[in-house]
């Protein structure tokens, strides 16, 4: 059954897009030089806290506060406008908060936008930087931005049809964690991205990003988290895909990093053995950080 959305929020949307520290107009960020080498390696860690949301009966695919506010930090400016376009449970807004960022996210699920909000509402700290959750398509985004106006565009976004089926245990680990036969779909909305084949998944999330672009600065940063997952025994490579479309719609792959997850994965079982190896993709996933391409007519300058 098609769900529901309510966007009632004026467009364009009434928030600053403007830095307000006192960085060089070159700078990419905030860091100093060595909170920038730190940065550099490309294999990343992060631990939870206890603002973060663990429960899947809560939302069935989150990721820690602590890679939210890496993100945000390594490529925007106190002040500046970050875009989520599947903000979930709103992670990415209470990063924003806690940085002192303004930021938008949207979702379709009005049960996960209220979720965001009262996140927002049990952190809220004094500043002037505005947070807000969208009720809306990701297709419509562009309707409340001016174009320019964004630095960041950073989401983790429903994995095609990965969570759309039963949960299985194939490990020799005899353990049942409670997802044992459980789907974990976002929701059954036909234009949810959770529901669709990769193909269809492809193809919509490049006409998603494709109208996002004019709305990025010139060299602003866009970065998505995915996994790759197994189906019938064959690795579906999302990453790869996702690259491939993105650079069609008119962005630049700047770099790929790597989410080691092993520090926050347990109780992990002995698949394939000892015939068919297989990476286990719950201990990483990709951060895809493109860009969008400077106008060669105009300089250089990451501001």
């Amino acid at each position: 059954m098609e769900m529901k959305t309510t966007a009632i929020h004026k467009k364009p949307l009434n928030i600053s897009s403007e830095r307000v520290c006192d960085c060089d107009i070159t700078h990419l960020n905030c860091m100093t030089a060595k909170e920038w080498l730190k940065s550099q390696i490309g294999v990343w860690q992060f631990f939870y806290e206890k603002r973060d949301i663990r429960d899947k009966t809560v939302h069935p695919a989150t990721f820690p506060i602590s890679l939210s506010k890496k993100v945000i930090e390594l490529f925007t400016h106190k002040g500046e406008l970050i875009l989520d376009p599947f903000v979930g449970s709103g992670t990415t807004l209470v990063a924003a908060q806690d940085l002192e960022r303004n930021a938008v996210g949207f979702d379709l699920n009005e049960k996960f936008v209220k979720l965001a909000k009262s996140r927002l509402t049990e952190t809220k700290l004094f500043g002037t930087a505005k947070q807000i959750a969208v009720c809306d398509d990701a297709i419509n985004i562009p309707e409340y931005f001016k174009p320019n106006t964004i630095k960041l565009i950073w989401t983790s976004p429903p994995y095609a049809n990965l969570l759309n089926r039963a949960r299985k245990n194939k490990s020799r680990r005899d353990r049942d964690n409670g997802q044992l036969g459980i789907v974990e779909q976002y929701s059954q909305d036909v234009r949810d991205l959770g529901t669709m084949s990769i193909e269809d998944y492809t193809k919509n999330m490049g006409d998603i990003f494709e109208k996002l672009l004019p709305l990025l600065k010139q060299k602003g940063h866009c970065v998505i988290n995915v996994p790759d997952m197994w189906w019938e025994n064959k690795r579906i490579t999302i990453h790869v895909s996702l690259i491939e479309e993105l650079r069609k719609r008119g962005y630049e792959l700047r770099n790929t990093i790597i989410w080691d997850r092993t520090n926050i994965v347990n109780k992990v079982g002995i698949f394939g053995w000892p015939s068919n190896y297989i990476t286990m993709g719950v201990t990483f996933e990709y951060l895809l950080d493109f860009w969008k391409p400077a106008d060669t007519t105009n300089d250089n300058r990451d501001g």
